[in-house]
């Protein structure tokens, strides 16, 4: 962390939820020490009267960009976090994609050791294998599998504390278990990638699941009869629900509705791959050859979409021209996944949390970035 004290001042800044008009924050060693309205302590070292300054973004579910993947054999794991960070990002899980047990255990080990290096890295998400084949979408139907207590015990082992959540169908064989054995270890678990019904999903969080994996996309959609995963999730107080804001994933519509149907419990994403930042072309996710066309990622056989090129930034300006408030919109990207993962350091412009600041300009473009009072 930088040993220098820093004031900021903006048009604007999201100050517990709320955008306050001629804010100021003042951070010292890393960590938020003050933050105010109006005349500030001292001369601001920086003056963004026309920005608005929020939290760092907190991205809960990424693969990779600029032509790399966590799956790799060898991530960028730097040009990734430049790349996501230069987009808002301050904050990432590592997420890796389905693969055989014997080919993902050395791919946790590496990218847990990765995040004990740097903590910009929130640790891994495991999405897969533990996933249904009927809503399996880009991921290797040859190498899921059931989530048995040795598959668990072994993932744990190679994570060695660094799992964060872990994707898990509830219909699957020895599911519940799996959910409590991976939540008794400290590990956060998302419902997704699945065909269940209401009251699977609803046995899943009672089991301990608290997330749902990209709200709307690999699950059945809801149906006045059926009202599967998304509204279980919806309806549970307990749950964040992740969303992929690209308009193509989710109808805009449909991304006002969910943040009015669940507010506060909307945590934006960008599940971005190898694409993200790179030209339309030939890709790979995980064992699958993807094809992006005019940015959107989709399998070559069978089109399902995988993954995005979304940018956290890119999801705030989707949000708002769907109608949603600027202050709810960057509330999705900062506090909620913040909240959902246990960190109360990141997330919120308050006294005590780390210093991840983003200033956007007017047209809600990144204009600057700080991690623990750095700027990046």
């Amino acid at each position: 962390m930088t040993d220098t004290r820093l004031l900021l001042t903006a048009g604007r800044a999201l100050v517990e939820g709320v955008l306050m008009p001629d804010a100021w924050v003042e951070s010292e060693r890393g960590i938020i020490t003050a933050v105010g309205q109006g005349a500030p302590p001292r001369s601001p070292d920086l003056a963004l009267p026309d920005a608005t300054l929020a939290p760092g973004f907190v991205d809960l579910h990424c693969h990779g960009a600029l032509g790399s993947a966590f799956d790799d054999d060898d991530p960028e794991w730097q040009s990734i976090a430049a790349f996501r960070t230069a987009h808002g990002a301050t904050r990432q899980a590592v997420s890796l994609v389905t693969a055989p047990l014997e080919q993902l255990l050395p791919r946790v080990a590496a990218a847990a050791a990765a995040c004990a290096a740097d903590d910009a890295l929130l640790c891994v998400h495991l999405e897969g294998p533990f996933l249904a084949d009927s809503h399996r979408g880009a991921h290797d139907p040859a190498a899921l599998q059931v989530p048995t207590p040795d598959a668990v015990e072994r993932l744990l082992e190679a994570g060695d504390g660094r799992l964060l959540q872990v994707t898990i169908a509830p219909e699957l064989p020895d599911a519940l278990d799996a959910i409590g054995g991976f939540t008794d270890a400290g590990v956060l678990v998302a419902v997704g990638h699945t065909g269940a019904d209401a009251d699977t999903v609803r046995a899943a969080f009672d089991a301990g699941a608290t997330l749902l994996t990209h709200a709307c996309n690999g699950m059945p959609p809801m149906h006045h009869r059926s009202p599967g995963p998304l509204a279980a999730a919806l309806l549970d107080p307990r749950v964040t629900l992740e969303v992929i804001a690209d308009a193509e994933h989710v109808a805009p519509e449909m991304l006002a509705l969910l943040l009015q149907a669940a507010p506060g419990r909307i945590a934006l994403v960008t599940d971005a791959m190898a694409a993200a930042g790179m030209a339309d072309g030939d890709y790979r996710i995980g064992a699958l050859d993807v094809r992006v066309e005019h940015g959107l990622p989709r399998l070559a056989a069978g089109g399902s979409i995988a993954g995005s090129t979304l940018t956290p930034d890119r999801a705030i300006r989707v949000l708002v021209a769907a109608g949603i408030p600027l202050g709810v919109a960057l509330d999705a990207a900062t506090r909620a996944p913040a909240d959902a993962v246990g960190r109360d350091d990141l997330g919120m412009l308050r006294v005590g949390a780390r210093a991840d600041l983003v200033a956007l300009d007017a047209r809600l473009e990144v204009a600057a970035v700080w991690c623990d009072g750095e700027r990046r």
